[in-house]
């Protein structure tokens, strides 16, 4: 299936074009990405482990906690914690008092200072990496981050604004519809590799971001009819 006929199926159910396009998201440019500092980065990272499993709402309205407890998440002030530190946060009522997910941020400023050493800084890591290959930053992700997996991985991307498509359940929806011979809640490198390719063939008959992509596929399908 064409893409232009999901797109006339996204914008007839979000009143249009001008309708469907509030709901796309932001892309950022390359050099955007690498503009953005090292501790944002590490910021979006540990909001999205921590709102995994948990409350969105919660976790927003709790976030400038987080960001004074843990020093603004700068690199340099939370590399110097001694282990001993690290575990009184999980009496401290600013975050959430996981120590999974607290030692998901300890280990991801290893993670941070390491790509960035590597790169320049991990902005530009990310500016780099093709965005057709989406799979394969996925899979960097989850092997050398902590908790960096899965929904996670591409609701960091999107939250930063590196180009990515997001698996909801719209838009598995939309590519099983168009003929794609994947799982309910695809995983495994066969389902992904399917996946990236026809996001891959959307891209070269659109040239659109595969963000919006993604998006209006999501929008193209479900109960999300006029929200």
């Amino acid at each position: 299936m064409k893409f232009s006929k999901i797109l006339e199926r996204a914008e007839a159910r979000k009143n249009g074009a001008a309708g469907l396009n509030l709901f796309l998201p932001k892309v950022a440019s390359e050099k955007k990405l690498i503009a953005l500092g090292n501790d944002r980065y590490l910021s979006a990272m540990t909001k999205t482990i921590n709102q995994a499993g948990f409350s969105w709402k919660v976790i927003e309205n709790k976030w400038p906690e987080f960001e004074e407890a843990f020093f603004g998440f700068d690199l340099h002030k939370l590399g110097l914690l001694t282990p001993e530190q690290w575990e009184k946060y999980t009496s401290d009522r600013r975050v959430v008092r996981n120590w999974q997910k607290i030692k998901a941020l300890q280990e991801n400023v290893f993670f941070v200072s390491e790509e960035s050493r590597n790169h320049g800084s991990f902005g530009k890591f990310l500016a780099e990496w093709p965005v057709s290959d989406q799979i394969g930053l996925m899979e960097y992700l989850k092997k050398n981050g902590s908790r960096l997996g899965g929904q996670t991985a591409l609701w960091f991307m999107r939250r930063v604004g590196k180009d990515c498509f997001v698996l909801s359940r719209d838009v598995v929806t939309t590519l099983k519809g168009v003929g794609l011979d994947i799982a309910e809640k695809p995983s495994s490198k066969r389902d992904l590799k399917k996946i990236q390719d026809q996001f891959n063939a959307w891209h070269e008959e659109t040239r659109l971001p595969i963000s919006h992509l993604s998006r209006i596929a999501a929008c193209s399908v479900g109960e999300n009819y006029r929200s």
